[in-house]
């Protein structure tokens, strides 16, 4: 099952091979045998490249939740719940990974250099039961009830920005209804409907129709788009604080903030949790929000020394 999955992930029998200290002819003949016993074929093979049958993409999804268990036994077995050691895979959003995750694995590394961190990032959220890994950091407004286990690391909210360039053509919005002659790029975490944004304001809540000429679910295209002068975009503020520090985002309508966003450590329901993921999440816990306050704080002091400038 193991040299299987290997195959599946590697693309070939050699890749497999060279990643399990095998020859070739040994990993390929393994999952002829276990064809064989099977009665099944699992791979089609070319000359070019290897793809899962579809009982083989059933079966290889029935191996990885059967290997995930036998390791899990392994380590509860041994001493991982005592000592953090081995891979800690990790998945999170670009940004969220840039602004937050890769500087809490610097400072979780210190702290237990015998864990090695596997980081991907993506928006595609992973299949946290099959192994691929072990916590994946989200923002979102809520989490789905599931049997996932999830704990509130943050919570951080959204604003809008523009370029100078373009609230020079074409004005700078004084109130939220003005945002209808605008050009908007619309980050669709952020917002219930491409065309609705709903600011929080001094007043409460205020809902505003707008022209979404670009809907996107990555903030980095949104931050993208704004700086290129295509329009005023709605921004998590881990996504748009280097820029409005920088200068190169201008904060469009600065009393209104947007729907707020949690930012959540998820990981599948275990019986047992090994060392690396509790100190993980422990090191998280203590980063994540100081890191938010922080950015705030920077934010307040930027906009308080650009109004000193302007009086």
């Amino acid at each position: 099952m193991r040299l299987l999955i290997q195959v599946v992930d590697a693309g070939s029998f050699t890749a497999a091979a060279r990643a399990s200290d095998m020859n070739t002819g040994a990993v390929s003949r393994a999952v002829s045998d276990l064809e064989k016993r099977l009665r099944t074929r699992l791979l089609n093979r070319s000359t070019r490249r290897l793809s899962l049958t579809a009982a083989g993409v059933r079966y290889v999804e029935r191996c990885r939740a059967i290997v995930t268990s036998v390791d899990l036994a392994e380590d509860e077995a041994s001493d991982a719940h005592l000592h953090p050691v081995g891979t800690l895979k990790v998945h999170t959003y670009t940004s969220i990974g840039r602004r937050y995750v890769l500087p809490a694995i610097q400072l979780y590394r210190e702290s237990y250099p015998d864990v090695v961190v596997q980081l991907n990032c993506s928006q595609q959220m992973p299949d946290l039961f099959d192994g691929s890994c072990d916590v994946a950091i989200v923002a979102a407004r809520a989490l789905p009830n599931s049997d996932l286990v999830g704990h509130q690391i943050g919570s951080t909210h959204s604003v809008l920005c523009a370029s100078r360039e373009y609230l020079v053509k074409r004005g700078v919005p004084r109130l939220p209804a003005d945002l209808r002659t605008h050009d908007c790029l619309t980050l669709e975490v952020a917002a219930p409907e491409a065309g609705l944004w709903v600011l929080d304001g001094p007043d409460g809540a205020t809902e505003v129709s707008v022209n979404g000429v670009l809907q996107t679910n990555v903030s980095e295209l949104i931050a993208s788009g704004v700086k290129r002068g295509m329009g005023i975009g709605i921004l998590p503020l881990f996504a748009a604080v280097d820029g409005l520090i920088d200068g190169s985002l201008v904060r469009v309508l600065p009393e209104f903030t947007l729907q707020q966003l949690n930012v959540f450590a998820i990981y599948p329901s275990r019986h047992f949790l090994d060392a690396k993921i509790k100190t993980w999440m422990d090191c998280l816990q203590s980063y994540v929000p100081d890191a938010i306050q922080r950015e705030e704080i920077a934010l307040l002091s930027q906009e308080n020394r650009a109004c000193a400038g302007t009086a």
